[in-house]
């Protein structure tokens, strides 16, 4: 049992899918997933296993913030020896030729945070996917015939800032849309020698000011959704 999840060794599956809020992880559980069984809610982040056309899979709540999904995804690689693990969220879009609903396979993560190099002293201030995650999904999208994007993000280590300007980093390295996780998600992967990748769908697009209102959130997530199951699918046949 780590520090910070409750659930016992092998009740978490290998492959881990990680939503922000713990409510859009019960949601994807109760939805998609067959034989499903809650098996940490500390601190009301839930996490539930199941299974999706027979492969075992988890869906839990990684917080919001690199230092929050820091947390679980290295407990979850480290204590749990979960092998891979897709995040999946929502991000807004720093140009108006991504649109709402878009979702993304994300290449590289840039970031300001010093989580990486407070942790493992790691320097740098970017981490690209870990291992052959990425490529499965791009696969799976194309077997799927839906659309994908594939591009470089910004992993903030901050929601709200002083300036409206887009912030050089996301500037300097072609970043085209921003999240708060993936950053830390990635530096553990690597870190720990394991598979990361993350989805994104766009909630929000900065330079028109469109969003995605919060009661529809649920619903647009269900394309990125149904894409990291079936690729949960191809990556456990992999494995």
């Amino acid at each position: 049992m780590s520090v910070h999840i409750s659930a016992q060794k092998g009740e978490i599956a290998p492959i881990v899918l990680l939503a922000g809020d713990p409510l859009r992880a019960k949601h994807i559980a109760e939805n998609n997933l067959q034989d499903i069984k809650l098996v940490n809610q500390t601190r009301n982040a839930f996490y539930f296993t199941g299974t999706y056309k027979g492969v075992p899979v988890t869906v839990g709540a990684s917080g919001m913030g690199c230092a929050s999904i820091g947390i679980y995804s290295y407990e979850l690689f480290n204590e749990y020896d979960v092998q891979c693990i897709i995040r999946i969220g929502t991000a807004g879009s720093y140009t108006e030729t991504i649109k709402l609903f878009d979702v993304m396979n994300v290449d590289v993560a840039y970031s300001e945070s010093t989580y990486a190099s407070a942790a493992f002293n790691l320097e740098g201030d970017h981490f690209a996917h870990q291992g052959k995650a990425y490529d499965i999904i791009n696969e799976t999208a194309k077997k799927l015939n839906m659309p994908l994007l594939n591009g470089n993000i910004h992993s903030s280590d901050v929601f709200y800032r002083s300036s409206h300007d887009t912030p050089e980093i996301a500037v300097k390295n072609n970043c085209e849309a921003v999240e708060m996780e993936a950053f830390a998600l990635f530096a553990n992967a690597k870190q720990l020698n394991k598979m990361a990748a993350t989805l994104l769908t766009i909630s929000d697009v900065i330079p028109t000011k469109q969003f995605i209102s919060a009661d529809q959130r649920q619903n647009s997530l269900a394309k990125m959704t149904e894409l990291a199951l079936e690729s949960v699918v191809a990556i456990h046949n992999s494995l």
